[in-house]
């Protein structure tokens, strides 16, 4: 059951999807090509070098058919892709994904494919994460079709070294932490053949008749009767199918009598509801098999337990799509508040009954969410750990399913928190400190790689996607000021040229400068800051040529959250100005 793993990838991602990420990260659809033909084959080594020891092929065959892991990823693609969120998903769960099998960061990889391909290093971040999704989930669609079983992997991986050893370097292998690509090459396959000699086969359910019958000593004086005895085994065959046609028919007319009180609609309804399409319309055509019928009664009656149990069995429940969360903020007399979303009633109690038995029922605060679209909450196995840091006066922490987010005093050095948390969590949570600087830095980075799509001659100013890369932009105005800051001015320059050239073209975008804050202080100054903010980032914006009467201003405080204001970088998102088309 061989494949090409490139080529499959190469079959999913089309040109219009292609396209659709191209627009999506602001690249011309050539350096997406180039993103994906570097991207793909080297995570393509990256699960081969899994698949290199007994432990590490168990565990990736595991991984491949987990909930996690999208089977039809293929064709909802184009979906998944039409909206920020479908990326934004799309990118996490991928980039989780592969770290859980390559047991590293892929960030290494990332950034070498966009040194070598020269596209920003963001959009060679998300579409990392969006190929090694893409990857696993054809290679589970391959083995649940195919039946295949984790006997099977090594070698179908061992398959792939001719057709991505072309697109292979040493740069992009040490960012995956293999070495050089001789080297690599050289000893992959025979490692491979090894764990292959020595995994388990699974052996199939039943053997084939052939090789069944191969080991039965059959006497010289019965092979004549062979061929009769095959005819009667049909003869069989076709009088027990007659036999159930006939005990269903036979229940069918018992149930009738029963009912013949009820009214002719629902007698009409019970029969079509017991007699099978196929029974035969009077009793004339079953009467000849009856006697058979009732000698075989029990076996029919076991078949259509059988049948009527598969029909009654529940379609399998869809996997989860969502990261657990978990976030708190402590006050300064060391009672904290938390809002958390779990997948079940089991993990909300596990939750409730760790904080009351460590602070008592009435020190703490909890907000406990159940979705059962969420992923197992990871993070409950480490709950000791994290229930002294619980306890911390101005600590603030945001837990998003393998991602750790310190602010307050959780991210003082002094303190060692951060040193503290990624030894008990270990390589497969990513956990850091908020830094507006950072983010800052982050947000313009993406900005400004997205909005050069925009500023091309063939740009079509459409206004979803004028709106999409201008809310890229982060305006991080000094705290109770509503003066536009000069770190963002370079970026409402870019702003107003698209705007600017769009309105030249005949196709001004309409627009609201919607401004929002944080829950920090009282609603009506919240309220009354947020609308200064968004009259000074309109007033810029006319300033540099933007037609005035092309964009509104508005401020709406507090209300509309796109985080929790537990944490500090949940207020940093909140705290922005908003681009929204006018109707």
């Amino acid at each position: 059951m061989s494949i090409n793993v490139i080529q499959l990838i190469q079959s999913a991602m089309t040109d219009g999807v292609v396209r659709q990420l191209a627009a999506r990260f602001g690249l011309s659809p050539d350096s997406t090509q180039k993103v994906l033909g570097a991207t793909g084959p080297a995570l393509a080594a990256g699960l081969m070098q899994k698949g290199a020891t007994l432990d590490g092929a168990r565990s990736l065959f595991a991984m491949i058919l987990s909930p996690e892991v999208n089977g039809h990823i293929a064709e909802q693609l184009p979906q998944l892709l039409g909206t920020t969120t479908g990326v934004s998903q799309l990118e996490g769960v991928g980039r989780q994904l592969l770290e859980r099998v390559l047991d590293r960061r892929v960030d290494t990889l990332s950034d070498e494919v966009a040194s070598q391909t020269g596209v920003p290093a963001h959009a060679a971040h998300a579409m990392t994460g969006i190929v090694g999704a893409t990857l696993l989930g054809l290679l589970k669609r391959h083995f649940l079709d195919g039946q295949g079983n984790v006997g099977q992997l090594p070698t179908l991986l061992g398959d792939q070294l001719p057709a991505i050893a072309p697109h292979l370097n040493d740069r992009l292998l040490a960012g995956l932490g293999l070495g050089g690509l001789g080297a690599f090459t050289g000893n992959i396959l025979s490692q491979l053949k090894a764990v292959s000699a020595n995994i388990d086969h699974p052996t199939p359910a039943a053997k084939p008749v052939a090789e069944t019958l191969s080991s039965i000593r059959v006497p010289a004086d019965a092979v004549v009767r062979e061929e009769p005895r095959s005819r009667r085994w049909l003869w069989w065959l076709l009088a027990a199918i007659a036999a159930v046609l006939a005990f269903l028919f036979l229940r069918g007319c018992h149930s009738e009598q029963r009912d013949e009180q009820i009214s002719e609609r629902s007698s009409a309804e019970a029969e079509a509801t017991v007699r099978p399409a196929s029974a035969p319309a009077d009793a004339s055509a079953a009467a000849a098999p009856a006697s058979d019928a009732a000698a075989s009664a029990p076996a029919a009656s076991a078949v259509a337990a059988s049948a009527a149990n598969e029909a009654q069995q529940p379609a399998a429940a869809p996997a989860p799509t969502r990261d657990s969360q978990l976030s708190f903020t402590v006050d300064t007399a060391g009672k904290p508040t938390l809002t958390a979303t779990v997948d079940s009633e089991a993990e909300k109690s596990q939750l409730i009954d760790a904080l009351t038995k460590r602070f008592g029922a009435d020190r703490f605060v909890a907000n406990v969410t159940v979705d059962q679209d969420t992923r197992p909450a990871g993070w409950l196995a480490h709950l000791d750990g994290l229930l002294p840091l619980m306890a911390l006066p101005g600590a603030e922490v945001k837990v998003d399913g393998a991602h750790i987010e310190l602010s307050g005093s959780a991210a003082n050095a002094k303190l060692g928190w951060l040193d503290k948390l990624k030894s008990l969590f270990g390589a497969s949570y990513q956990i850091g400190s908020f830094s507006v600087e950072q983010a800052v830095a982050n947000a313009t980075e993406n900005f400004r790689g997205a909005i050069k799509g925009l500023l091309t001659p063939d740009s079509s100013c459409a206004t979803a996607d004028v709106v999409k890369v201008l809310n890229l932009q982060v305006i991080n105005f000094t705290s109770a000021s509503a003066r536009v800051p000069a770190s963002a001015m370079e970026d409402l320059n870019q702003s107003a040229q698209v705007l600017n050239a769009c309105a030249r073209n005949g196709k001004t975008a309409k627009l609201e400068v919607a401004g929002y804050s944080d829950n920090v202080g009282g609603a009506r100054a919240n309220l009354q800051l947020s609308k200064k903010r968004a009259e000074a980032v309109r007033a810029y914006l006319v300033k540099t040529g933007v037609p005035e009467d092309s964009l509104v201003a508005q401020g709406y405080g507090d209300v509309r959250p796109v985080a929790s204001n537990d944490t500090a970088g949940g207020r940093f998102a909140n705290r922005r100005i908003e681009f929204v088309t006018q109707p």
